[in-house]
């Protein structure tokens, strides 16, 4: 609900009822404007003030986005394991997941080295496909810092293996489009076919499940990742 603009451009009495704000959000939703001055000890005018920097009209508006931002994160939209495994299987393996995984499998055989790369839990998957492509006997490497130089000698017949979830993060993108510039082909793992990483990729694979969020994290299952991860592995070294 407040950007880091918004929290720049706040003094001294605006930062207070930030702080504030931020505590008791529950409690202010409900509290008229004369109680919120009296519990932080500053004058309506600067609530007022406060509410129009962070584009309100009144107190009165800022309530119902207070109270609507407060809804948003308090939503839990998270099926049972059973449904995102399901779900996967019925909607990825019926198409041509199989292939790909043939195709990607065959692409590494042939590369010298393998970086990963991702961010947050696809990060964590990222390093986890690295140790288990090296168990398989395939050099490879996780990157995690998307400013990370990579030595030429690692980008030389080497494919990328990136993991992402929406297929957008910018930090992501930059770095995918950096190794494939310098010659590196670009396998993606991806939630669907048609983001930006996917479609500057070499061979995509994608997994379409429901995203799934609770309050603001992204906790989509990255079972089917793990499955992919390994099934190119193993074709990899048993084609």
């Amino acid at each position: 609900m407040f950007t880091h603009e918004m929290i720049a451009s706040f003094n001294e009495l605006e930062l207070t009822l930030y702080n504030y704000i931020s505590k008791n959000s529950d409690k202010v939703a409900y509290m008229r404007i004369r109680e919120l001055a009296d519990e932080t000890h500053v004058s309506t005018a600067t609530i007022l003030r406060f509410c129009r920097k962070i584009n309100c009209d009144g107190f009165s508006e800022f309530k119902v986005k207070l109270k609507m931002h407060l809804e948003e994160t308090k939503r839990t939209v998270i099926n049972s394991p059973q449904h995102s495994i399901t779900e996967f299987f019925e909607r990825t393996l019926t198409g041509d997941l199989e292939e790909k995984i043939n195709d990607a499998a065959k692409l590494i055989a042939e590369a010298e080295s393998v970086i990963f790369t991702g961010i947050g839990s696809s990060g964590i998957l990222a390093e986890y496909g690295a140790r288990y492509f090296s168990s398989m006997g395939k050099f490879s490497v996780y990157i995690k810092d998307p400013h990370y130089p990579i030595h030429a000698k690692f980008r030389y017949n080497s494919v990328t293996i990136v993991l992402s979830v929406s297929g957008e993060n910018p930090f992501t993108v930059t770095q995918v489009n950096q190794l494939k510039q310098e010659g590196s082909k670009v396998i993606s793992i991806t939630n669907n076919k048609l983001s930006t990483i996917a479609k500057i990729s070499e061979i995509n694979l994608a997994y379409y499940v429901t995203e799934e969020w609770f309050q603001d994290s992204n906790v989509t299952t990255q079972v089917p990742v793990v499955y992919i991860l390994e099934s190119i592995a193993r074709k990899m070294k048993n084609p």
